[in-house]
């Protein structure tokens, strides 16, 4: 298993390219199930998670290649008659359930195992079922699977509004059926991230008929059929936060390539707040941050609010910072498993509820830490490139399902940092 070694203290300077966004691709990817011919996607990222969907979707029926020179994915329908998505391959990515509608929509039925994914709390599926289920499908769960089939699904009037908001990967699930669906279908509540509208982006190349792409009401026309289609994937908000995020934490200067500034300006807004100088340059972010920031107040929330994929690195950053923050979860109450680890190198974070409230500014050492989930890792990366001396954060198998070649993105901003084997 591997490890990340740092050695903190250095500030980041220079500049780093946000690869294509994880959370965009995936979808996108099971969008192919729907399409006739070629979906051919460029600026996919090379992640555990992409190759786990890769994996998905082959044995579902789907040719993937990834072309070696251009690094495109190029995905085609071959046997459509495979349904079943096991659990063996959906126990690691939760995305995965992202192929219940597209199954269901083009082949009429599917048998996909309830997912798996980061332990950072209670992420249940009804929504999707719900949405599925007003469509016309007829949707069981037994044996830790949901089964869902319908002959043609048909149009309908949906909210789709949690206890938490909006739904990302339920919105993605009953879009992709909707589209193949008879009539015209009207989703209320729609999430509006950047990686749902570069969803719809796409399937409207495919010739879907949809209207309202970035706002909480979706209207969909349903087509006969889809048709293959070209696609680049927009860039990974979060992986550019992060990168911000740790400029920030170290004083440093760093300019994100790639940052879409719209996608990102709940997290422009915090860093201005925090003290920090954020610009907008064309196509790229930067951030130039003091030697020491000050405390500020957060409260994850949907987009266009602070992402909560944001929330641990944002921690680990306000653990350095003048006074007392106040960290509010309003997406996932239970997402701060990162926090007795970054108590062990010497923040002073106490949880209170749905909140964390961050004490500083703090001298953190470095210290031997465990990831629990994908953005804890990142969170614990942005604390040990502060940190003192050396810390070793175990289980980067979570780092590696989000984040394309992190070390070496930040060996090139001055970073110390090198990937070990542990035995």
């Amino acid at each position: 298993m591997d490890a990340l070694v740092v050695t903190g203290g250095r500030r980041l300077k220079g500049r780093v390219r946000a690869s294509g966004a994880k959370n965009a691709a995936l979808p996108i990817m099971a969008a192919a199930i729907l399409a006739d011919g070629p979906v051919r996607l460029k600026n996919v990222p090379n992640l555990a998670d992409i190759r786990t969907m890769s994996r998905l979707l082959r044995e579902l029926g789907v040719r993937v290649e990834r072309e070696e020179k251009s690094g495109d994915l190029v995905l085609q329908n071959e046997r459509p008659a495979r349904v079943v998505a096991p659990y063996s391959i959906m126990r690691t990515m939760r995305a995965g359930f992202c192929v219940l509608g597209p199954l269901v929509a083009r082949r009429g039925r599917a048998e996909v195992s309830l997912p798996g994914g980061c332990a950072i709390g209670d992420r249940p599926v009804d929504l999707h079922l719900k949405g599925m289920r007003a469509l016309g499908a007829k949707v069981e769960v037994k044996h830790g699977y949901v089964f869902g089939s319908c002959r043609r699904l048909r149009g309908a009037e949906m909210y789709l509004g949690g206890p938490f908001g909006s739904t990302v990967t339920g919105t993605a699930n009953v879009l992709m059926a909707a589209v193949l669906a008879r009539g015209t279908t009207v989703i209320d509540c729609a999430a509006c991230e950047p990686e749902v509208q570069d969803l719809a982006r796409m399937l409207v190349k495919m010739g879907a008929g949809i209207r309202g792409i970035g706002s909480p009401r979706l209207l969909v026309e349903g087509v006969d059929r889809l048709s293959g289609a070209e696609h680049a994937v927009i860039p990974d908000r979060i992986e550019a936060g992060t990168f911000l995020l740790a400029a920030a934490a170290t004083g440093g200067d760093v300019a994100v390539e790639g940052a879409r500034w719209n996608d990102l300006f709940a997290l422009v807004h915090l860093l201005r707040e925090a003290g920090a100088e954020v610009e907008h340059l064309g196509d790229a972010v930067r951030v130039r941050a003091p030697r020491r920031l000050r405390s500020v107040d957060v409260t994850t929330l949907p987009f266009p609010g602070f992402p909560t994929d944001l929330q641990a690195q944002t921690a680990a950053m306000l653990a350095v910072a003048d006074g007392i923050s106040v960290i509010t979860e309003k997406i996932y109450p239970d997402r701060f498993m990162h926090v007795a680890e970054l108590n062990r190198m010497g923040a002073a974070i106490r949880k209170e509820g749905p909140a964390a409230v961050v004490h500083g500014p703090r001298r953190l050492s470095g210290a031997p830490v465990m990831a629990s989930d994908l953005r804890a890792s990142a969170a614990l990366v942005v604390a040990a490139l502060v940190a003192e001396g050396r810390t070793t954060v175990s289980r980067v198998y979570h780092l590696d399902r989000g984040y394309e070649r992190l070390e070496q993105k930040l060996k090139r901003l001055g970073a110390r940092v090198r990937r070990i084997k542990e035995s």
